[in-house]
């Protein structure tokens, strides 16, 4: 095992910037995920860590080493692909070992290798197996356990999960977290998928444009995101996003929307009168019926059951507002939908900057 250092790292492609100077430092043990759109960086910043990118400039260090010149190979790491790249005609067992085999590892040490990664991920009793034998979740476990058995300094995952369907996905996040609770291996994890970064990752680094927005742990991502990327991006359904204007009326301050709906805003917010802003109310902080907080109504545009859950959109001052509710919740279309939202849940973004307030 070992920590991870990023030093000013930039890639350039011809005179198209990719990565603007970017540090990061993840420590030995950690698991981290990097996540953002697509062409935001996260997999060039990954094959860079991997050797398979060239480093415009910046230095990479694994394990207090710096790895700039050094091939994949002697930088002892292992990735994963969301293509398995699995031999068809080995079995599972030949796929696991077969670049301790290509390291002149002896046979005795492949095979104990191989049984312990086995029974690890639940594989022992398909080993005989060839590839076209198998599921796609195995499959995927099998390329899993073709890394473990390198004993890598460093795991590496480039969107893993992007080819298996959506049970398979849940199934596949809990055998890494479960893979990485075991081995502690510090692990990087490249994803677009913001859920797959909050359950499995320690930390999380939020990239866009080839720069850093944000990082910390998912709660803290979460609760306070710096801005209105890190607000729209993190939370599932996404933080409805609406603009007003500060208002101080009575002392307290509040978000004047168009239509002169006030929505409270907390008196620690850093805001002037007459300010432009943006507010971001999540879909889980806003409370059916009239309780604590503002009141807020609108006409109920879509009902969406999920289960135990209901997704209500409502109209709220011309924006469509979703809110969740209880699966029992007598939600209808057409009819008037009431919520509430205290003023500590309503986040305040500047609109020019984006900067959280």
């Amino acid at each position: 095992m070992a920590s991870v250092e990023l030093t000013d790292i930039s890639k350039t492609y011809g005179a198209v910037d990719v990565i603007h100077g970017i540090s990061l430092h993840i420590e030995d043990g950690e698991f981290v995920a990097l996540v953002g759109p697509s062409g935001c960086g996260k997999s060039t910043l990954l094959r860079m860590i991997a050797g398979l990118e060239e480093i415009t400039d910046g230095d990479i260090a694994i394990g207090g080493k710096v790895v700039n010149s050094m091939t994949p190979r002697e930088r002892n790491i292992a990735m994963v692909f969301q293509s398995y790249a699995l031999y068809p005609h080995m079995t599972v067992a030949e796929n696991m070992g077969f670049n301790l085999k290509l390291a002149g590892v002896a046979k005795p040490q492949i095979e104990a290798r191989v049984a312990e990664a086995a029974r690890m991920l639940d594989l022992a009793e398909l080993l005989d197996r060839k590839p076209a034998q198998l599921s796609g979740g195995q499959r995927q476990r099998v390329a899993m356990g073709r890394a473990v058995v390198r004993n890598p300094a460093v795991f590496l995952f480039d969107e893993p999960l992007s080819n298996l369907d959506a049970k398979l996905r849940v199934q596949m996040r809990s055998e890494i977290k479960t893979l990485h609770q075991k081995v502690r291996t510090t692990s990087i994890y490249v994803t677009h998928d913001q859920i797959e970064a909050m359950t499995l990752a320690d930390r999380i680094v939020v990239l866009n444009q080839g720069r850093v927005e944000q990082q910390g742990t998912p709660l803290e991502l979460y609760r306070k995101p710096a801005n209105l990327f890190v607000a729209a991006f993190i939370g599932s359904p996404a933080m409805n996003m609406l603009e007003g204007t500060v208002d101080g009326e009575n002392g307290e301050p509040a978000a004047r929307l168009g239509d002169g709906t006030a929505i409270r805003i907390a008196p620690d917010r850093k805001v002037k009168a007459g300010q432009a802003i943006t507010i971001g109310l999540r879909p889980e902080h806003l409370i059916p019926g009239v309780a604590a907080g503002t009141p807020l109504a609108g006409r109920t545009m879509l009902v969406e059951p999920t289960g135990a859950q209901t997704h209500v959109v409502f109209d709220l001052a011309g924006h469509q507002v979703t809110a969740i509710v209880d699966g029992e919740y007598p939600a209808r279309y057409g009819a008037v939908f009431e919520a509430s939202i205290t003023s500590d849940q309503v986040h305040v973004f500047d609109r020019g900057t984006g900067v959280a307030l």
